[in-house]
């Protein structure tokens, strides 16, 4: 049986998500609930559409899942922003960067499966 490769979207996704964990972890320590939540909902979905992407039983499946993770990444991105620009929050722009660059790799991920 050979390795799996690399997988670009499925490694910055599982890491994303990680990292998600830790900073959700953060707010909830800081009586932030509402906002934890909603972002780990969010952030960590991103990982688990494009995982179950990787075995798509169609080319139209493959493309809905991986629709699903851009919304996904889009709501995260939005409740970081949400956070960077509130009082009292914690930094997120490292968050922020992780998330940017993972919307422009679906982005291409989506234009090349449109086209084949």
């Amino acid at each position: 049986m050979e390795p799996k490769k690399d997988n670009l979207i499925v490694d910055l996704t599982f890491k994303f998500s990680l990292e998600i964990v830790e900073f959700t972890e953060l707010l909830e320590s800081k009586r932030k609930y509402n906002m934890a939540n909603q972002l780990f909902r969010s952030g960590t979905s991103i990982g688990a559409n494009v995982r179950e992407a990787q075995n798509a039983e169609s080319k139209a499946d493959f493309i809905h899942k991986i629709k699903i993770a851009a919304k996904e990444a889009e709501e995260s991105e939005y409740w970081l922003l949400l956070s960077k620009h509130s009082k009292n929050y914690s930094e997120c722009d490292s968050l922020l960067l992780q998330v940017q660059s993972i919307l422009r790799v679906i982005g291409k991920i989506l234009s090349s499966s449109k086209k084949t």
